[in-house]
């Protein structure tokens, strides 16, 4: 980084944007395997969070990818480069006083403790959204776990590259059990219970 780059501080501050929003900010970090129901359970939350007029934003992985990140490829350096630009933008979400929900797989449990290390104690909260390999093949909407079965993607996460579960996650959602809709209302109670929202 340059030595000519200095960070100018705002003049609203994040405490006065929480205040005026009626609410606190923070992030909801999703992680799971491809076809997991990451993105469906963090878009079920948001609407629910709108409903509720609480500020949100979700950052969903291959969105990301068709704009900020669309240059990076899946070696384990471009994930790694993923994850931590997907880190910065959700600490200025959480700067703007809103909650934002990311979907990643970010399969490697360094790179989410650099996110959490980015930001402060209780603005982190990682929801593993757990699935069988099994039941996510079985769904596979994207055909991508076929493709990878054949050898036609290389490095997919759960078949030929590692995904390292959580080991202490905030909160696991079993999205084999159930429903989408009430593996947001789970994460929602937690919110509630530990007073986020």
């Amino acid at each position: 980084m340059s030595e000519n780059i200095i960070w100018h501080d705002a003049s609203v501050t994040k405490t006065e944007r929480r205040k005026q929003n009626n609410h606190n900010s923070f992030v909801l970090w999703f992680t799971g395997l491809s076809a997991s129901g990451k993105s469906t359970v963090a878009n079920a939350v948001a609407r629910k969070l709108f409903d509720a007029n609480i500020r949100s934003y979700v950052l969903d992985g291959d969105n990301v990818r068709h704009g900020l990140n669309r240059g990076l490829g899946f070696s384990e350096e471009d994930r790694k480069e993923n994850i931590r630009r997907i880190g910065e933008v959700a600490k200025l979400f959480v700067d703007s006083g809103t909650i934002v929900l990311t979907a990643f797989i970010s399969p490697f449990q360094e790179d989410r403790k650099t996110v959490r290390d980015l930001l402060e104690a209780d603005e982190f909260i990682e929801v593993f959204v757990h699935c069988p390999l099994e039941e996510c093949e079985k769904r596979d909407p994207k055909g991508l776990y076929e493709k990878a079965r054949n050898g036609e993607i290389k490095q997919f996460t759960g078949i030929d590259s590692p995904y390292e579960e959580p080991v202490n996650p905030e909160i696991t959602l079993h999205t084999h059990v159930y429903t989408a809709d009430t593996c947001a209302e789970q994460l929602l109670q937690y919110l509630r219970d530990k007073q986020y929202i």
